[in-house]
């Protein structure tokens, strides 16, 4: 029998049958050395410690590869010169009970923090990297064009590239703490992850032993502007936009909502924050279609223009949920933690309309000062439907008032 089934049938016999990983996980510990490395490799064996795989939707492809021979199974990433831009943390709300559940906060500083296991050969890696970029968009060059942007060779150069430190993060769930934030016990959630992902992973529920689960789900690409050091700092302004993908409008172009225009003029108004000496960030979560995916997504358009008397905001969200089930599966209520990864306590400047997004930030103890609507003249023609109907549902609060407001 090979390595690889062992592990296997060992990750999935009955509670009781396998021996606790000798490596624990102790969450919301202090230090990376009192928490542990999260390990979720196939290869891993008793030191196997989280449930799933690396690379969440990628481990697809990983296993594709693997099975076409592309691959060795056994391949290891050499992490050589593959550690942070800039630094990120610790910060206070890391070891804060609670406040990250989604992610791992210690994820990008493995090479670093957990230097002698991997020396001792433990299979540890990376789920969160940070690296340096420019971005060049049309709009910012108009911007610059029209005077709204300024170039000054430090965040905004000459070309119109506009100077940011990036990151891409890996999900990494704490189930119990995933559990409480939902407020749904642990054996629920564990069972029901169990059954919609058709078994995938059944040592959700033969495993309780561990807590940690790493789901097959798109991520989140953060984009900092000016010195990322600041972003947690109440001595500098910060202007931040939550962003959730929509590639038809933020990639394509489609003129049907505001999701590119609003984007955009985050980025503008993030890249002015750091230009006046504050910070700016962007946070882009991959939870495409009000996370329902692409297909329902257009499966929804079909159906609100083919309706009798065309697309109509009175039926925008009756349409989502004949196809979907539900008018919206985003659940914001993780969406706080990337910011306290950050450790951000302040948003100076909140660039969204959406009250989901605001409550959730607000109920994870993160100051709003100030929420901007996006310009009436920035929103596409054929997006009116879109804005009238999330009006009317209370999505949105067309103003700067910070107000707390029930999201039906």
């Amino acid at each position: 029998m090979t390595r690889n089934t062992a592990s296997h049938l060992r990750l999935t016999s009955p509670p009781g049958a396998v021996s606790p990983s000798r490596i624990p996980i102790h969450w919301d510990a202090a230090t990376a050395g009192l928490r542990g490395p999260v390990i979720a490799t196939a290869t891993a064996g008793a030191e196997r410690n989280a449930i799933g795989a690396h690379g969440g939707a990628y481990s697809i492809y990983r296993a594709l590869a693997i099975a076409s021979g592309a691959m060795a199974a056994e391949a290891r990433p050499q992490l050589t010169d593959t550690y942070p831009v800039a630094p990120v943390g610790p910060h206070a709300q890391w070891r804060e009970p609670g406040r990250i559940v989604s992610l791992d906060p210690w994820g990008h500083r493995v090479a670093e923090d957990f230097a002698a296991q991997l020396a001792q050969g433990v299979d540890i890696r990376p789920t969160i990297a940070i690296t340096s970029a420019r971005i060049c968009l049309p709009e910012v060059r108009e911007a610059i064009a029209r005077g709204r942007l300024k170039i000054d060779g430090e965040v905004v150069h000459a070309g119109g590239e506009v100077v940011v430190t990036k990151a891409a993060i890996d999900p990494v769930w704490h189930l119990p703490g995933i559990a409480e934030r939902f407020e749904v016990e642990e054996a629920k959630l564990r069972r029901t992850l169990f059954e919609q992902t058709g078994g995938m992973y059944p040592e959700l529920v033969t495993r309780p032993d561990i807590a940690v689960f790493l789901p097959p789900i798109g991520g989140i690409t953060v984009y900092m502007f000016g010195d990322p050091a600041r972003l947690g700092d109440r001595r500098f302004a910060l202007t931040c936009r939550v962003h959730d993908e929509c590639n038809s409008s933020d990639v394509f172009g489609s003129d049907i909502c505001t999701c590119r225009p609003y984007l955009i003029h985050g980025i503008e108004e993030a890249t002015r924050q750091a230009q006046a000496g504050g910070a700016g960030l962007i946070v882009y979560n991959r939870k495409e279609g009000r996370a329902l995916g692409e297909v329902t997504k257009f499966l929804v358009y079909n159906a609100r223009q083919r309706q009798p008397g065309g697309d109509r905001a009175a039926t925008y969200f009756e349409r989502t949920e004949c196809v979907a089930g539900v008018r919206d599966a985003r659940v914001q209520q993780l969406m706080p933690d990337v910011l306290h990864w950050l450790g951000v306590r302040r948003i100076d400047r909140f660039i969204s309309m959406s009250n989901m997004k605001y409550d959730a930030l607000v109920a994870g103890g993160i100051e709003i000062v100030e929420r901007v609507p996006i310009p009436d003249d920035l929103v596409p023609p054929d997006a009116g439907v879109e804005m009238e109907a999330k009006k009317a549902a209370g999505y949105f609060t067309h103003d700067r008032t910070p107000a707390v407001r029930a999201v039906p």
